[in-house]
């Protein structure tokens, strides 16, 4: 009983690691979406009326950006787009590497070095899924191929 503690604690943070590197993505819409939902629950649309503002506001946010990214002709736009959702997901990146950090090792520029790592790790990935996500540049019509 003693082995499956340890082996259940590593699965877990696996498993938290793992949710955090697919859902990186998703961290600006939430974000909003929250912020969104709490403003509605607090000018009194209620509890359900705030889940489905919030809701709404995330899916909104999520969609624009997709929009945005397949009909933004200037790559500095584009850039600038996905530095827009790529931000959140650095910052959710290394509150969660610092916070497991902070459990296993003591030496707090160690929490730093291994925080900025894991922080790095997440905006690569969220910057490969964000613009994977779009779609590829129309091709010009009525052109000859070479």
């Amino acid at each position: 009983m003693i082995v499956l503690g340890p082996l259940l604690v590593v699965l877990a943070i696996g498993f938290i690691c793992w949710l955090l590197f697919t859902l990186a993505v998703f961290a600006l819409p939430a974000f909003v979406g929250f912020m969104v939902g709490i403003w509605a629950f607090h000018t009194g649309a209620g509890a359900l009326g705030g889940i489905i503002v919030g809701v709404l506001a995330a899916g909104a946010t999520f969609g624009v950006g997709q929009l945005a990214m397949a009909f933004v002709p200037w790559v500095w736009l584009r850039l600038l787009i996905i530095l827009l959702f790529i931000a959140p997901a650095t910052v959710a990146g290394y509150s969660a590497t610092h916070g497991i950090a902070q459990m296993a090792m003591p030496s707090p520029i160690w929490q730093m070095v291994f925080s900025v790592i894991g922080a790095i790790a997440v905006s690569v990935t969220a910057f490969v899924r964000f613009t994977g996500m779009t779609p590829p540049e129309p091709t010009q019509r009525g052109m000859a191929r070479g």
